[in-house]
């Protein structure tokens, strides 16, 4: 067995350096904004998207706080609502879910029942990243 080079110590050495000042920015970040009804999205640490996004409406409830995504399923039909449907839905916390709606001319204002709704395509391209980086986290606030 041969011992390393001091070219290959330094190398290694310069890595750990590196590594150790770097910080950690993988996978998904949901950033929700209820006031001004738009979900900023992070990949790795950048800002990838920026969606128009439909929170609760009067009379229900879009809880804040830091989340993550737990089940997700590509159509989904609400047992609470008549088996609406929810597309590309991903739960974040027990019945709340991000999801595409058709009522897609509702975007950007408050007008559901207390999910994140997306367009389908939006709802689809996170649910994708999402499967990807193996989960996501969900922040959402006032």
């Amino acid at each position: 067995m041969t011992r390393p080079g001091p070219a290959l110590g330094l190398l290694l050495g310069a890595l750990l350096c590196i590594a150790a000042v770097t910080p950690a920015r993988s996978g998904v970040v949901a950033r929700i904004d209820q006031s001004s009804q738009r979900m900023q999205v992070f990949v790795n640490g950048g800002l990838a998207h920026v969606w128009p996004v439909s929170t609760a409406r009067r009379g229900y409830f879009t809880p804040n706080g830091n989340f993550r995504v737990g089940l997700m399923a590509p159509m989904w039909r609400s047992r609470k609502y008549h088996g609406s449907p929810m597309p590309h839905a991903m739960f974040f916390r027990g019945g709340y879910a991000i999801h595409g709606t058709y009522a897609v001319g509702e975007l950007g204002r408050r007008a559901s029942h207390g999910c994140i709704r997306l367009s389908p395509g939006h709802a689809r391209a996170l649910f994708g990243l999402t499967r990807r980086f193996g989960g996501a986290k969900v922040v959402i606030r006032d």
